[in-house]
């Protein structure tokens, strides 16, 4: 299986986009997410305890076949995507959180994924083969998001009247990259999505929009900001669907196609769920009456 144009342009758009979202930012944005820390402790419950426990009551009730549950769990032990800091740029969350957050979840993941999906390895398809600790991953997840954000970051610093400007064409752009990965990762996966979306397509559609909804919720009955609770919800729903794929593919490491199924299924659907939520988080931020840059304030 291969997502073809999408896997090729990936990391390169992904440079520049992140390279945009450098351009919005300041330490000062930084600064408030370490200063009023609930949204960065509620996202990471979410992340690491509640959506594994989530995809596990769906793939149990499914039914599904033993790869594609450790595809599914797979997906849910995988960190939140680099899209999601796009995402919640395009529609104003706090993207100083998610930069924050994929951060912390890259370096955790580093130990939970492992952990996760050999457990659902041994569980469902009851093989003694072993995920190892993907430290070269983690690293290229540093390099890929904090080097162009930090490039953007020191022009706004020495040149904020460009960094101004560019943010718009910037935004354009980072639109239409959407768009080329979409139609790409489509193209890439056309015959293997049609002979699996049907047993797996509508559990990876509810563990989405269960993603994103507790994303949101959660820090909200928490009583965190809205622009942090955007962030949120994006970082829990936008998984690393790329990472999932890779190590499901890999030969070095799981080695099976229909594992890697769910992921793709999911790294498709997120986009368009994403997408509408987006829409729907900056009407009720347009009828919030919370300042735009109001910091979440610890317990």
């Amino acid at each position: 299986m291969s997502t073809g144009l999408s896997l090729v342009l990936f990391p390169v758009a992904l440079g520049i986009v992140m390279l945009g979202l450098g351009l919005t930012l300041t330490v000062a944005d930084f600064r408030r997410v370490v200063a009023y820390p609930r949204a960065v402790i509620v996202s990471l419950v979410c992340q690491m305890l509640v959506l594994p426990a989530v995809c596990l009551g769906l793939v149990l009730a499914a039914d599904l076949r033993p790869e594609l549950a450790v595809g599914m769990m797979l997906l849910a032990a995988s960190p939140g995507g680099s899209t999601a800091s796009l995402y919640s740029h395009l529609f104003k969350g706090n993207v100083a959180l998610n930069v924050t957050l994929t951060a912390i979840n890259s370096v955790l993941a580093l130990f939970t994924l492992p952990l996760i999906v050999n457990l659902s390895v041994a569980a469902f398809m009851g093989s003694d083969s072993s995920l190892g600790l993907q430290f070269d991953k983690v690293l290229q997840v540093f390099a890929l998001v904090l080097i162009p954000i930090a490039v953007g970051m020191v022009v706004r610093q020495r040149r904020p009247a460009f960094a101004a400007r560019m943010q718009r064409p910037v935004k354009i752009l980072s639109i239409v990259v959407l768009v080329v990965v979409i139609v790409g990762a489509v193209i890439g996966v056309k015959d293997e999505l049609a002979a699996t979306i049907g047993a797996v397509g509508l559990v990876a559609l509810l563990f989405n929009l269960l993603s994103l909804a507790i994303g949101y919720a959660a820090p909200r009955l928490l009583r965190v900001g809205h622009r942090d609770s955007v962030a949120s919800s994006f970082e829990i729903g936008v998984h690393n669907a790329t990472l999932a794929i890779t190590i499901a593919l890999s030969p070095a490491l799981l080695d099976n196609t229909d594992i890697g199924m769910p992921p793709a299924i999911y790294g498709i659907l997120m986009f368009f769920t994403a997408a509408a939520f987006g829409f729907f988080a900056a009407r009720r931020g347009s009828a919030s009456t919370e300042p735009a840059h109001q910091p979440t304030r610890a317990a």
